[in-house]
């Protein structure tokens, strides 16, 4: 690419002489964090010496992945959401046995999600606190609270929070691991209430014609960020067919991360691929809107170094280089 745009000289691009080998750690294998390692991984190979390797992992792209670069089993990872990685450096929620305060970051790749709850109008029911005046039986689709499935974790978290005793007040859990299959619950009548993230997916706007999404009380996601730095967000009017606005748990943004012990150049080199190669991924995804697409395009470098963990020194470097607006 070249050095300069629109008038401003860009942070030099990477050269690194020596051959790497590098693991990787994405996503189940066909999702958008395996897309971002392969970016990640032709750009930088392009870049480093003729012998250069990079192998991308399968993972479920949650608290696994933080653990594997905590623990260094790979050098660099995705995870999403981007904020439940912060309880990672000091010991907080599922990380209290066992933290890695030298975690860095990368950078970020937006996407602008959110973590909903939603029940079948046939309930009538449009808030939690008419859910827990009328404690209905309910079939509620969401993933495996396994301690590594964030979705779960956050899922069972925000209902205790809430009050809503979904087995107690004789209901089940319908669990898997990705929301296709939680969403499938929904859409075929097996469940009548889902608790899952991936908003943009199609599925949801066929749920929404006979599902209620409900607001997230203040003092539930008030107690979500104050122990576990989770923060809270908007779904936009209209979002949702019939919807007005409303607050529930953020579920944004890919967060690259290694440990600070990983390499200066290389660090500074996957941000740079990050922030000066980003039409790569882009062009990936402007078939879809970009309200509705896994990555909300178009990228920006400055937003790319907004992390919710202290940025290696090296991507730092490329972030502090980028001309200023």
């Amino acid at each position: 690419m070249s050095q300069q745009m629109a008038g401003a000289t860009r942070p030099q691009e990477p050269k690194i002489d020596r051959s790497l080998t590098l693991h990787l750690r994405g996503d189940w294998g066909s999702a958008n964090l395996h897309r971002v390692c392969g970016w990640i991984a032709q750009e930088l190979t392009d870049r480093c010496g003729p012998h250069t390797r990079i192998a991308t992992w399968n993972s479920r792209g949650m608290s696994d992945a933080v653990r594997a670069v905590g623990r260094g089993e790979v050098q660099v990872a995705l995870t999403t959401p981007a904020a439940f990685t912060a309880a990672a450096l000091d010991g907080r929620g599922i990380y209290a046995d066992e933290f890695y305060p030298d975690l860095r970051a990368l950078g970020v790749v937006p996407q602008r999600d959110r973590l909903v709850v939603a029940v079948h109008k046939d309930l009538g029911i449009t808030t939690f606190a008419e859910l827990r005046q009328s404690k209905p039986v309910l079939r509620l689709a969401t993933s495996v609270n396994d301690g590594v499935n964030y979705v779960g974790l956050a899922a069972h978290e925000l209902l205790t929070r809430a009050g809503v005793d979904v087995v107690g007040w004789g209901g089940e859990f319908l669990e898997d691991e990705r929301p296709f299959e939680s969403l499938d619950h929904a859409t075929e009548g097996r469940a009548n209430a889902i608790v899952h993230e991936a908003i943009m997916l199609p599925a949801w706007q066929e749920i929404g014609r006979d599902f209620s999404f409900l607001e997230v009380e203040d003092h539930v996601l008030d107690s979500l960020h104050d122990d576990f730095g989770w923060p809270a967000a908007v779904v936009d009017d209209g979002y949702f067919p019939g919807r007005a606005a409303f607050r529930t748990l953020e579920y944004s943004d890919f967060l690259v991360c290694a440990r600070a012990d990983l390499a200066e150049d290389v660090a500074y080199a996957i941000a740079w691929v990050l922030g000066e190669t980003r039409h790569i991924i882009e062009g990936q995804y402007r078939h879809l809107a970009p309200e509705r697409s896994p990555i909300t395009y178009p990228l920006d470098p400055v937003t790319m170094g907004r992390a919710p963990i202290p940025l290696h020194p090296g991507a730092a470097r490329y972030y502090d280089a980028l001309p200023a607006k």
